[in-house]
């Protein structure tokens, strides 16, 4: 058996060129629902959408804190890979959210992403999570590791055993 220590970190696979066309094959915000809305995003910034279904609801019947955060690391994340090149990939490092009301089943959210600084290798980025009516349910901010096709990871460091 290999030793989980000496094998490489995996990596997120590149996105498409195209930011909707790699939207489209699907991933974790298709499955709770939400979309990319193509006529609302472009370079720099995304909007996700969907309605709230009996599947997004905690025990409260309110929408779970989880949907939220997908919702708004889905728009985040989405607008830092608007900014990639063809030899680029990104993944999410930290995402903290904020949740200011509860949403209720019915209510169309709207989540809109936008990249506040890109550099070499980190992007921040914030996003609002909005409903019907324009009121703010959640607000988020994040941070994404930029890689490209010349960045090579270091090798990890030795195991290290602990005594007793």
């Amino acid at each position: 058996m290999a030793d989980p220590a000496s094998e490489p970190e995996p990596r997120p696979t590149r996105p498409l060129p195209d930011l909707l066309a790699a939207a489209r094959r699907g991933g974790f915000h298709q499955e709770v629902g939400f979309r990319v809305d193509a006529a609302a995003s472009g370079r720099g910034f995304v909007t996700v959408t969907g309605k709230v279904e009996p599947r997004h609801l905690n025990i409260n019947g309110v929408v779970h804190g989880g949907v939220y955060a997908t919702i708004l690391d889905t728009a985040m994340g989405a607008a830092v890979v608007s900014l990639l090149s063809e030899t680029e990939t990104t993944a999410t490092t930290s995402l903290y959210v904020e949740f200011l009301r509860a949403a209720r089943e019915g209510e169309t959210l709207t989540a809109r992403g936008e990249v506040l600084r890109r550099g070499r290798h980190i992007a921040f980025a914030e996003g609002n999570l909005l409903g019907t009516d324009g009121r703010r349910f959640s607000q988020a901010r994040g941070t994404w590791y930029i890689w490209s096709e010349e960045d090579r990871s270091p090798p990890p460091p030795p195991a290290r055993h602990r005594s007793r």
